[in-house]
């Protein structure tokens, strides 16, 4: 693919917040047909990982929209890391979204971005609509209480009330950054509490060796979301990242497939 394809353009920047909490949001667009995608990417990850560019490169190919960007505090998005919150990311990716796609949407969220997509999901519905189908890769909604908070050291509590953060080693790179501000925020955000009601179909893609979102977590969820138009598709050997050749395959088959439906959907 040439180099000048729009995947490979330099980023585009959003401003998002007023005042000292304006900052600039990267993202990278292309037009297409609709059901366009929106890429949610996980904590401390960016719009550059593996699977957001492989949606990029079949996006291009099969003429679709498709909008990723970069949380502050993320890749190439302004912010300190430390200041990102639940409520903060989402409004990047509400800004984002509004900004640059129009018309049906499937939002693809992986891990922490399943909790964006989710809580992107319920503001869409509020407003009277909703997206067109969600992906959801390796889910991880309320991760702060229910995967963070109950497995820190003595030694992180202690860190979180002297500094305000605690960090933990990360197998994908530096240290893990968790603060009291995001924990706090999580509670706020919460959207395991009851049924979710998306109003369109979901599939959800869970590695059952994943050692950091248990596949459990994705049966909770699965539990508490309609049992109409929901797919959980549980891959025996696969880790969090889902990023092997054949775990790309299987996400591309997915878009395609909620794509399919969507299309169905919004005929009738």
């Amino acid at each position: 693919m040439s180099p000048l394809q729009p995947i490979d353009l330099p980023p585009e920047y959003l401003d998002v917040g007023t005042g000292t909490d304006r900052r600039a949001v990267a993202y990278r667009v292309q037009s297409g047909a609709t059901p366009s995608l929106l890429w949610l990417g996980g904590y401390a990850s960016d719009m550059k990982g593996t699977k957001a560019a492989r949606l990029a490169a079949l996006a291009a190919r099969e003429g679709w929209g498709f909008c990723r960007f970069d949380y502050s505090g993320h890749g190439e998005s302004a912010g300190p890391f430390v200041d990102g919150t639940i409520s903060r990311w989402c409004e990047e990716a509400e800004s984002v979204l509004a900004a640059t796609l129009s018309g049906p949407v499937i939002l693809v969220g992986s891990s922490m971005g399943a909790w964006i997509a989710l809580r992107l999901a319920a503001g869409m519905r509020a407003r009277g609509g909703g997206p067109a189908a969600l992906l959801l890769l390796a889910p991880a909604p309320d991760f702060t209480r229910r995967l963070v908070v109950p497995n820190l050291s003595a030694a992180q509590c202690a860190d979180l009330a002297a500094k305000g953060y605690c960090t933990e080693p990360s197998p994908y790179g530096p240290p893990m950054i968790y603060s009291r501000a995001l924990i706090e925020d999580g509670e706020r955000n919460l959207v395991m509490e009851g049924l979710i009601e998306t109003g369109c179909p979901v599939h959800i893609i869970q590695g059952m060796q994943d050692p950091d979102v248990p596949y459990s977590h994705a049966l909770d969820l699965v539990s508490l979301l309609p049992a109409d138009g929901v797919t959980l598709t549980l891959v025996k050997d696969g880790d969090h990242r889902l990023s092997r050749a054949e775990d790309l395959a299987r996400m591309e088959s997915a878009v395609r497939a909620l794509r399919a439906e969507a299309q169905i959907t919004l005929s009738r």
